[in-house]
């Protein structure tokens, strides 16, 4: 018997959503996660499901003739025309809980890393055979040192939370949240240069919108300490890399960790990569094996329930925030 719906693929998610989606479907993948391909193979499909390379653009979404459902594998919906969705009534379904803890623990390993100086340290051991690198690797630590959380949405929470383990001061910036709220996770909320001007450590938990777009730049580095760490792991767009470049260069910041960029695949040439203050690793914050599966079957399954006419769990269309959960601005 043919199956009823059909979901192309942009990239391969894991093996328990692929079995939720088979059951119900036939599966295709795009050959191509260009706008021009992803337009043309849109066409005839029910469903589209996306991660992180690619765009659902307004022309990908005009030319979705059959098209019930847009799915995100993780929790940024930057790289979706949501008001082109809205327009052609398709809810958008996401995964905000699935890679929270994932993000949060490797936003943790980048402080250590970054104020250790590990990457450095193995390097210098391994390739260079260097045991005298002990000397000069000298380290800060993160015990009792005072945290700047810019955006306190889960996976903020879920960082401050971890912080607490280190004795960590916590300091938050999210106009978004009420202090009832941080509170009860022994976090001040701050206006955003008293975070900057007094944070060892700054992290950012924001999605990409105009809003967060390049949010911090020339003016918010003047104004951090010039032994502070920024740390970021939710999109590149809202780090002017330039301008971070400049301030490690002049000595202004101690270093810097990024798992995003404003370009990705970033130029290997990136000069951020041949500082040695600077760890970087390849958008793969929310990479375990648990935020896979858990971000697969969960898109997986709002994405059938959807083609069953049914309620999803996460939906993130302006449209249906009445009746499904609102998506935050701060995640």
């Amino acid at each position: 018997m043919s199956k009823k719906f059909t979901v192309l693929l942009v990239e391969k998610i894991d093996e328990a959503g692929m079995s939720i989606l088979n059951k119900v479907a036939e599966v295709k993948f795009a050959s191509s996660h260009s706008e021009k391909v992803l337009a043309e193979e849109v066409r005839e499909v029910d469903a589209l499901i996306i991660r992180v390379m690619g765009k659902v653009s307004k022309k990908v979404i005009k030319n979705a003739r059959k098209l019930k459902v847009i799915g995100h594998h993780g929790a940024g919906l930057d790289n979706i025309d949501l008001q082109a969705a809205t327009e052609r009534g398709i809810p958008v379904v996401y995964t905000p809980d699935a890679n929270t803890e994932s993000v949060a623990d490797h936003t943790i390993g980048l402080m250590i890393a970054v104020a250790k100086k590990i990457p450095q340290a193995h390097y210098a051991l391994t390739r260079d055979k260097n045991w005298s690198i002990r000397y000069e690797c000298i380290g800060t630590e993160i015990y009792k040192k005072t945290l700047g959380l810019i955006g306190l949405g889960r996976i903020g929470r879920s960082v401050a939370r971890r912080a607490k383990g280190f004795k960590m001061r916590v300091l938050a910036y999210d106009p978004y949240i009420s202090e009832d709220v941080t509170k009860k996770l022994g976090v001040k909320l701050v206006d955003l240069k008293t975070l900057l001007s007094n944070s060892d450590f700054v992290s950012i938990h924001v999605p990409s919108t105009k809003e967060t777009h390049k949010m911090i730049g020339k003016r918010e580095l003047e104004i951090m300490k010039s032994k502070a760490f920024l740390i970021n792991t939710s999109r590149g767009g809202v780090v002017d890399e330039v301008a971070v470049y400049k301030a490690l260069i002049k000595g202004k910041l101690a270093g810097a960790a990024f798992d995003v960029y404003e370009k990705e695949p970033p130029d290997p040439n990136n000069p951020l990569f041949k500082l040695d203050n600077v760890v970087a690793t390849p958008h793969m914050a929310a990479h375990t094996e648990e935020a896979l599966r858990s971000m697969a079957i969960t898109v997986a399954r709002d994405t059938v329930k959807v083609l069953k006419g049914k309620r999803p769990k996460y939906v993130a269309t302006p449209k249906y925030l009445n009746d499904f959960p609102v998506v935050m601005l701060f995640l």
